[in-house]
């Protein structure tokens, strides 16, 4: 707990040193904390959103059309849409609602193609704003994950800047506030992928976007079954893949800290040790564990552990939790982890946070605990 109090108190320390030269504070952005919210979900309606402990809920996802870049709306998605939005608004207290488009598991050739002719990038821009405004929200948020190289981001770049200039010019155009754009983005502003180096537009990014989702999580998973792992890892003594790492490349390459968001996982990953009594982080595995494609939700998480009377343990080191049961292990992240993490972002001077996603928490255990360690009205 004394490390809990030092980040506070750390937090309070950068906030205040961001002055003015009369010594007043200067005025920031009001905090994000933000949720995607899954629209395949049969059990979670938008009605259900305790909107109390959310700024921002992204709709999760749509996909535009893959030969026109139009968004074709069929009537039963149109009626989430309608419903997300106006459920949301007149909901006590209202929260801003975006459209997120894309998602990892969709067809990164879509958007590339899409970005790399200015004609692909206006009719899929002048699309997006109109989907939005007819359904009444209040942004849209990209998430084109991991271009493939240095000529996708610079065209990621370019369709941020039109964007910008189209969401300006329809404002001005129809006296309505400009609707919100923001992005989705690996937890590193640059990395290597299949021998390929690439560097996210910040220049762009930083002139065009409200904020950047630095998406911290999923560094380790299924792709490799051979150890357990932290896999939304604050700190990684081993090696570059954290959270801390990541949050501190955005800053370093010039992204304003009030434009970055931090993510935070309500899901486990899972695998099956080879040996039940070797059970840390980096222990020996030879599978995934109970999940589909070893992952559990958090719900799912809290119940396993109560049912087969795991073991919990919270690691220091990586500031993430852990348990095990037989030869079942699960990495998470639970209320102290979260924590410390908010702790670390305020500490950074960061926007603020987001989950992924908001129907795996356990009656809002998580999201609470978060809510309360950033309280919007005492920080900002």
């Amino acid at each position: 707990m004394a490390g809990l109090k030092f980040m506070y108190f750390l937090s309070i320390i950068v906030l205040l040193t961001i002055t003015t030269g009369s010594g007043c504070i200067m005025a920031s952005p009001p905090a994000v904390k933000g949720a995607y919210w899954p629209s395949w979900s049969e059990t979670f309606p938008p009605s259900a959103i305790d909107t109390s402990l959310f700024s921002h809920v992204y709709y999760a996802f749509l996909m535009p059309n893959n030969v026109t870049f139009k968004f074709e709306i069929p009537d039963s998605t149109a009626v989430l849409l309608l419903d997300f939005s106006t459920t949301l608004h007149r909901k006590k207290p209202p929260v801003k609602t975006l459209i997120s488009i894309g998602d990892g598991g969709a067809n990164p050739r879509q958007f590339a193609r899409m970005a790399s002719e200015a004609k692909s990038r206006k009719v899929f821009i002048n699309s997006a704003i109109e989907v939005a405004r007819k359904f009444g929200f209040d942004g849209l948020d990209l998430d084109w994950e991991s271009p493939k190289d240095p000529k996708e981001m610079e065209d990621l770049g370019y369709l941020f800047k039109e964007w910008r200039d189209a969401i300006q010019k329809e404002a001005k155009t129809t006296k309505k506030p400009p609707l919100l754009l923001t992005a989705a983005v690996y937890f590193s502003v640059e990395f290597l992928w299949f021998e390929k180096y690439r560097k996210y537009p910040v220049a762009p990014m930083k002139e065009n976007l409200d904020w950047i989702n630095a998406m911290c999580y999923d560094y380790h998973g299924y792709w490799d079954t051979t150890v357990t792992g932290a896999h939304a890892a604050l700190y990684d003594p081993k090696s570059n893949i954290s959270t801390s790492y990541g949050l501190k490349s955005w800053i370093r390459a010039g992204m304003p800290r009030h434009m970055v968001v931090m993510g935070l996982p309500l899901y486990g990953r899972t695998w099956k040790l080879k040996d039940p009594n070797l059970n840390g982080i980096g222990a020996p595995a030879v599978g995934l564990g109970p999940g589909d494609e070893g992952v559990l939700t958090f719900a799912e998480v809290v119940k396993f552990n109560e049912d087969n009377g795991a073991t919990v343990l919270y690691d220091v080191e990586t500031v993430s939790t852990y348990s095990y049961a037989g030869s079942s292990w699960i990495g998470y992240d639970d209320t102290l982890s979260t924590t410390t993490k908010i702790r670390f972002a305020q500490a950074l001077g960061l926007r603020g946070y987001f989950f992924w996603t908001l129907s795996y928490d356990d009656e809002w255990k998580i999201s609470m605990q978060a809510s309360r360690a950033w309280p919007i009205d005492e920080l900002y």
